[in-house]
């Protein structure tokens, strides 16, 4: 479905859920939890040459369990950067989403909640958080529920944010519930951006994530809010190809030029797993819209 076959992967260690953030002419990128570091943070100024900054989020809330931290995503607010993430809630033992800050987009970033920003104990919990600005200015956060974690179908959510960015503004509404063929066992990771003819478009991945399945499909809506029509029924959009297995975790983002860009996570063949010695590399590829259809290229 792309039309293109992608590049290449930019950065080939471990680095899943990547989100890519410009500030000026630097770009920094920030990825799940690998080893003791909670969130991982790399900075460059091409996007093709990255050098590691270590750990952005040194210590966790003291209501957190470490070793579950993941999907990090930040976004600035009046000078000011704000981190969501995905983590253990100790004592109810299921992941939920919280929130940190630094004056310094490489961190480190402070969490000073008594408890999470979003935790939807009743489906599982919450995870894979992701900002989106509107024209207007106005924030969001999409998310995932994880419901497989109980055994349910899982859905992607979304709600307006505080001006600061630290809280929700709004109720949570559901955006899209995993259904295709091709999703199962779940739908997550979403991302969702505004294209030219004002139309929405949320990426997200389906499948599961430890293997070449793994995948990202699209849908489209008339507001953040939706509601979204699923685009990738009978397939995904970006799928695994000779030398990449497993996409997903991808984020859209605009570079320093304005144009599109793309950054997800995949493994290596024939090394598709960590079972199997496999990591999860960075890949970042230009992307573009045709009559609201994405493209790679």
């Amino acid at each position: 479905m792309l039309g293109v076959v992608p590049h290449g992967s930019v950065h080939d260690g471990d680095f899943p859920d990547p989100f890519v953030l410009i500030v000026g002419d630097r770009s920094f990128v920030y990825g799940t939890q690998t080893g003791d570091i909670n969130v991982q943070v790399m900075e460059s100024a091409d996007l093709a040459r990255w050098d590691h900054r270590g750990d952005a989020l040194p210590e966790l809330p003291a209501w957190a369990a470490a070793g579950r931290t993941w999907a990090p995503a930040v976004l600035e607010r009046a000078g000011s950067y704000v981190l969501y993430y995905a983590v253990r809630h100790e004592g109810a033992g299921r992941q939920c989403i919280s929130v940190a800050t630094s004056a310094d987009p490489a961190g480190p970033f402070v969490d000073r909640s008594a408890e999470p920003l979003i935790f939807q104990a009743d489906r599982g919990g919450s995870i894979d958080p992701s900002p989106f600005v509107d024209a207007d200015g106005a924030a969001y956060l999409i998310w995932k529920s994880d419901d497989n974690a109980v055994g349910r179908t899982p859905s992607l959510w979304a709600a307006p944010l505080q001006g600061d960015g630290l809280g929700l503004a709004g109720e949570p509404v559901e955006l899209l519930q995993a259904g295709a063929p091709w999703e199962k066992p779940l739908v997550e990771a979403p991302s969702l951006v505004r294209v030219a003819d004002d139309s929405y478009v949320l990426f997200y991945s389906g499948g599961w994530w430890e293997g070449d399945g793994y995948a990202v499909g699209y849908a489209t809506g008339t507001g953040p809010l939706g509601p979204f029509r699923r685009e990738t029924e009978t397939g995904p959009w970006l799928a695994s190809e000779p030398g990449m297995a497993g996409p997903g975790g991808a984020e859209v983002f605009t570079d320093a030029a304005g144009d599109w860009r793309i950054a997800f996570h995949a493994w290596t063949p024939p090394h598709v797993g960590y079972e199997d010695g496999g990591v999860r590399a960075l890949w970042i590829e230009r992307l573009r819209f045709e009559d609201g259809r994405p493209l790679l290229g």
